[in-house]
């Protein structure tokens, strides 16, 4: 049997994760969950404040990176595109590790147009 539409996918979040992500957000600049929806790439369900354990730990983690002044990984250019039989770098790999919505959120951070394909 399936998931019903825009439910966790795991345990959720504590009370205390919940405090200190809105914590972090707060040092961040943003007044709450909504506020931060966009630039962090919240789903209208995190919007809510409703996480689930890993996501609120993949959250926090990210905004205390940035907090301590660590720079994401960034990708260098590149004039071809990898073909599909070449071996995916550790770049690549450490790249399809970070959820689609936090790397969307870095971008749009970074002044890009993310639009799904």
């Amino acid at each position: 049997m399936g998931m019903a539409f825009g439910q966790q996918s795991g345990p959720p979040a504590t009370g205390k994760q919940v405090r200190e992500l809105l914590e972090l957000l707060n040092e961040a600049g943003h007044t709450d969950f909504r506020d931060a929806r966009g630039p962090m790439g919240f789903t209208q369900r995190q919007a809510g404040g409703k996480f689930t354990r890993d996501e609120a730990d993949a959250f926090i983690e990210q905004l205390q990176d940035e907090a301590s002044g660590m720079a994401p990984v960034e990708a260098e250019p590149t004039t071809a595109r990898p073909k599909a039989k070449d071996k995916p770098s550790p770049r690549d790999l450490k790249l399809q590790a970070i959820p689609t919505a936090q790397l969307a959120a870095e971008l749009q951070r970074r002044g890009w147009i993310v639009v799904e394909p």
